[in-house]
């Protein structure tokens, strides 16, 4: 009996682990597509990274990690002026400093963090990386390349199929129930595909020379400095959005994870996670809210499901038909998604702000934002030489500066 109820949970923990994945995979796929990294490299270091994870917390959070949205923008200003090779330097560095944040937290506690990197930097560093890829997202809803240099898709098509899209993900996100409703992204792929296959921009023909097994198109990094000294400030948005998702899923699972493994310890465990991704050529990796929601949803809080998950994510990796077939996905319907998500992702900064309860109007707070906003998205660039800093990066060391250097108000 024993040894058939022993049984029984091995498969129940693989089913749950699928049904994980399954939640996770629109997301996943969303980064490399979008980036021009390779989608079954994203699977194979999402599995990897979600296994180094376990190690370095004991197997105690069950959490899933997998691609990160904050590095979108980056990721794709650096493919275009660095190369791939070049920008995964910067990535490998971002995850180091993640593993560098969480030593300072293991010596001087999360009280450090909240001192030199409050709401205030991190919140408008956020809408910047959420908002600078706006007209990209706009281009590629039109039919157009990303940086509207050429037409792939007639407008009207590309409209159509890009905001039937947004609508099926909106309505997912806002209608749906139960698991449909963590899974929005995916559902509006869905719907998208099916929309550009009556239309016939569909093409399968790499599909069918694709091989059943075959091993992902792995990239190494090349040193770059410019790269790393670019995506490093930017690394630190993300690495505090950490702080909230481990509470997130403490509060769901009703265990205090923050104090037990510790924050330094899930902190470092996603750190390594994503230099582990970018030395094999996959986006940084982070802790998925669409999970913690499958969690909440499903009770189920048994870290081996998510062990599951990272070894599905790994398998399915070796098909060189999924690369294949998730490219095939038109330009109009990653428009569609990206429309969204990028606002999303602005949302949260605001958010971030919003729950903070700081007074917004008070001088320094104001000069704060007010200079991350304009030098983020005006265009504002510094630089020596042949080095130039700009965009996000530029913002997100402008803000951490300036938090330092200004004087607080003092309290009246």
């Amino acid at each position: 009996m024993q040894q058939q109820n022993s049984v029984q949970s091995f498969f129940t923990s693989a089913i749950l682990g699928a049904q994980m994945l399954f939640v996770a995979f629109g997301a996943l796929v969303l980064v490399p597509i979008l980036t021009g990294l390779d989608p079954n490299v994203a699977l194979l270091t999402a599995g990897l990274g979600t296994l180094i994870f376990q190690v370095v917390t004991k197997r105690q959070v069950p959490i899933f990690l997998a691609s990160s949205f904050a590095f979108i923008a980056p990721i794709i200003y650096g493919v275009q002026t660095w190369g791939i090779a070049g920008t995964l330097s910067g990535l490998v560095a971002a995850g180091l400093l993640y593993v560098l944040l969480s030593g300072i937290i293991f010596w001087r506690g999360k009280d450090i963090i909240d001192r030199y990197l409050p709401p205030v930097v991190v919140g408008p560093v956020i809408i910047v990386i959420g908002l600078s890829l706006a007209p990209v997202g706009i281009n590629l809803a039109l039919g157009k390349t990303g940086d509207g240099a050429a037409v792939l898709v007639p407008q009207i098509t590309a409209l159509v199929i890009s905001m039937l899209t947004l609508l099926a993900t909106i309505l997912t996100s806002v209608m749906a129930k139960g698991l449909f409703k963590l899974i929005p992204i995916l559902v509006g792929i869905v719907v998208g595909y099916s929309i550009s296959l009556a239309y016939g921009l569909v093409n399968f023909d790499a599909v069918n020379k694709a091989l059943w097994f075959a091993l992902p198109n792995f990239t190494t990094p090349e040193f770059n400095l410019e790269a790393i000294l670019f995506i490093l400030p930017i690394a630190i948005a993300p690495a505090i959005e950490h702080i909230g998702d481990i509470s997130a899923i403490s509060a769901v699972t009703g265990k205090d994870f923050i104090k037990k493994p510790g924050l330094h310890r899930t902190l470092l465990g996603d750190g390594l996670a994503t230099s582990a991704a970018a030395f094999l050529g996959g986006p940084p990796n982070t802790t998925y809210s669409e999970v913690t929601g499958a969690v909440a949803l499903t009770r189920s809080f048994n870290p081996a499901i998510m062990t599951w998950a990272a070894v599905f994510a790994i398998a399915l990796s070796f098909s060189g038909k999924t690369g294949a077939l998730l490219s095939t996905i038109p330009t109009p319907v990653m428009g569609g998604i990206m429309t969204l998500m990028f606002g999303a992702i602005a949302a949260v900064g605001m958010n971030t702000l919003v729950r903070s309860g700081d007074d917004l109007s008070l001088p320094r707070n104001m000069i704060i934002i007010a200079l991350v906003l304009v030098f983020g998205l005006g265009g504002m660039q510094l630089g020596v030489g042949e080095f130039t800093l700009k965009g996000i990066g530029l913002s997100a060391i402008v803000a951490i500066l300036l938090n330092i250097i200004l004087p607080k108000e003092k309290s009246a």
